[in-house]
């Protein structure tokens, strides 16, 4: 196809989320948040009340090959390539034998410029019509014990939790298959309710409002579950939203998730996803595979969009402070048989300890004719109908 012809990537609906989808990655928080890394500063004990913050600070600079319907390359420094940049505060207190409280709260703001990140809420729905929440990731409170833990509020889903050991990438913020989650589960719930279906407790699938989750682990299983009170009057079921997240972690890594979104007035199913994976670790390597399935439907039940993304990558720790990965994804929407996107990623994350790392990553894509971000691995898209290379190099720092 020539450069004059080609269509664009981006619909206004596309163009208008490029920013808050580029922390849609709020998983790979959690991620690093679980590793020795991610260790709490203490700010003190008060009364038996223990305050705690940690964060990430992440930029790098980004090349794109072609950037543009003109064929134009483009260079750009550009925040949170290997993890999103967040700053968080947590807290806790024993209330009984067996019993404890916590809170949680965790922001997200772009290290480029310093601006609070934008948000995948549907649109209108902040205070004031606003959409930029303080407390884009985290804002909730809950207690847990050895029966597992209860938590309220805004908070992360447990149905992409599931999957970070398995997707190939562990859901870095810039090129894996976080954005077809994000992408896959966005547009049908973010506008105005005008037919096309509303969700106003879905961020981009991955942070859940009005929430109540109960985790737990049994051996070399972890359960997630959660509801999303519709607060409508009428039919409970207006506005809910429900997700479910398994994880095996034995010999070898399995997944699965499903969740659900429904509209906030008639009630129907707009948003249904469903994911698996499998990790085998041999040696020194790990082969990971993720599929997921995104289905988008309007108020009138019919089909938007059918996104399916797979993932396949080889994970290779060839020394003591180098990861490299190798991997390949293929994305296409069922239901819109020209947006199909294929990639080949390969990364090398250097860690000089480990809460510091340089990485390295390159994609290479190949989008068709009527590729859209639904079936993109990188934050702002590719050029559709066109081969591109992209190359980011940055630094990312935890405390």
């Amino acid at each position: 196809m020539t450069r004059t012809g080609r269509k664009s990537l981006n619909s206004t609906a596309f163009t208008q989320t490029r920013k808050f989808t580029a922390g849609a990655a709020a998983v790979a928080a959690l991620c690093a948040m679980s590793t020795p890394a991610m260790a709490d500063i203490v700010i003190g004990e008060f009364g038996g009340t223990k305050l705690s913050m940690f964060g990430i600070i992440d930029v790098g600079m980004l090349y794109n090959s072609d950037a543009n319907a003109t064929g134009d390359s483009k260079t750009s420094m550009e925040t949170s390539g290997l993890r999103q940049t967040v700053i968080g505060f947590k807290g806790e207190r024993e209330l009984d034998v067996n019993l404890t409280a916590f809170f949680n709260l965790e922001s997200h703001f772009d290290t480029n410029n310093g601006f609070l990140h934008g948000t995948g809420d549907a649109s209108g729905t902040g205070p004031g019509g606003i959409n930029t929440p303080l407390f884009r990731r985290q804002a909730n409170l809950g207690v847990r014990g050895d029966w597992g833990s209860l938590t309220l509020g805004r908070q992360y889903g447990p149905a992409l939790l599931a999957h970070i050991g398995t997707e190939p990438r562990a859901f870095k913020e810039q090129f894996s298959n976080l954005y077809a989650w994000a992408y896959g589960q966005l547009f049908t719930t973010f506008n105005p309710n005008n037919g096309s279906g509303r969700n106003t407790n879905n961020d981009v699938g991955i942070f859940m409002n009005n929430a109540v989750q109960y985790r737990n682990t049994w051996g070399p299983v972890t359960m997630g579950v959660l509801y999303s009170f519709g607060g409508q009057a009428g039919d409970f079921k207006d506005n809910s939203a429900y997700a479910l997240g398994l994880t095996y972690n034995g010999p070898i890594t399995l997944s699965g998730s499903y969740q659900a979104f429904h509209d906030e007035q008639s009630g129907k199913k707009v948003v249904d996803h469903t994911s698996l994976g499998f990790a085998i670790p041999f040696g020194d390597f790990t082969w990971k595979n993720n599929w997921m399935n995104a289905k988008n439907d309007n108020t009138a039940g019919n089909q938007l969009f059918d996104v399916n993304g797979f993932g396949t990558g080889l994970d290779w720790k060839w020394s003591a402070k180098n990861s490299a990965t190798l991997a390949f994804y293929l994305n296409k929407d069922d239901a819109n048989k020209s947006d199909e996107t294929k990639f080949i990623v390969i990364s090398n994350d250097y860690q000089w300890r480990p809460d510091t790392t340089l990485y390295i990553q390159a994609a290479f894509a190949d989008a068709d004719p009527g590729a859209t971000l639904r079936t993109s691995i990188v934050a702002a898209g590719v050029t559709a109908g066109e081969k591109s290379t992209l190359l980011n190099v940055g630094l990312n720092f935890m405390f």
